[in-house]
Formats: C-alpha cells, sequence, structure tokens
C-alpha cells in the first residue's frame, strides 16, 4: 500500500487535526494537508490532488456531512475515499453519511490501529474495483 497518498485531514479543533496527523505519521503516513472546516477542504479538493479525505462531522460554515455531498456531487472532482470522524455514533448520522456516499466513519477517540485499519480496507476496496 502506498504510504505516500495526499491525505487531507478537516477538522475545526487544531489539536484534533494534529492527534490525527500524529496517529497518521504513526502509520507511516506524511503527506498530509490540513483544512478547518469544509469550505477550506472544498477549496484545497478543487486546487490539488488529494488522495484521501479524513473529516470530521460538526464544523462550522460547512460540516462534514455537507462536505461529502460537495464532494461527491461534483463531476469535476474524483471518487476520493472519504473516512468520516464523529464524537458521537448516531444512527441517523451513519445512515445519512452512508447515503451521501462516505466509504466509512469512525468514532472518537480512535487508537493508530483503528485509523491505520479504516484506511487500508478503504484503499484496498478502491484498488479493487
Amino acid at each position: 500500500m502506498d504510504k505516500n497518498i495526499k491525505i487531507l485531514i478537516v477538522d475545526d479543533f487544531g489539536t484534533m487535526r494534529k492527534v490525527i496527523r500524529n496517529l497518521l505519521k504513526q502509520g507511516g503516513y506524511t503527506n498530509i494537508v490540513e483544512a478547518e472546516d469544509g469550505v477550506v477542504a472544498f477549496k484545497e479538493l478543487k486546487s490539488q490532488k488529494i488522495d484521501f479525505v479524513i473529516s470530521d462531522w460538526n464544523m462550522p460554515n460547512m460540516t462534514g456531512y455537507e462536505l461529502l455531498k460537495a464532494v461527491r456531487a461534483d463531476g469535476d472532482l474524483p471518487r476520493v475515499p472519504f473516512l468520516m470522524v464523529t464524537a458521537e455514533a448516531l444512527q441517523d448520522n451513519v445512515v445519512q453519511a452512508v447515503k451521501a456516499g462516505v466509504d466509512d466513519y469512525i468514532v472518537k477517540p480512535f487508537t493508530a490501529e483503528v485509523l491505520a485499519g479504516k484506511i487500508k480496507r478503504i484503499i484496498e476496496k478502491y484498488d479493487a474495483q
């Protein structure tokens, strides 16, 4: 598996972005871009090739769910793997995200092993398509 993929971390809390960045580094991923909300993330996705998105659900300006819907609806963007991060494991949110095209979700707090496992499974699914 290519550890040099470009990963976009989207979270309104800088501390959480740093935690996820450190977990990714533990897994060997170093090509990381950050955005503080969905609006900034969408601009990043439109301006450079992003290989994987890890987005928080709850953010101001544009939520992770709204970002997911915008990404999936944009015909100019390739189908980028999308992992949703949430503090609440609400069944309705999970169902909404799946319907909108999320590849998987993860509930905070999580370990480096859980994050690495989710990324690996999602990438393997894309590689098999």
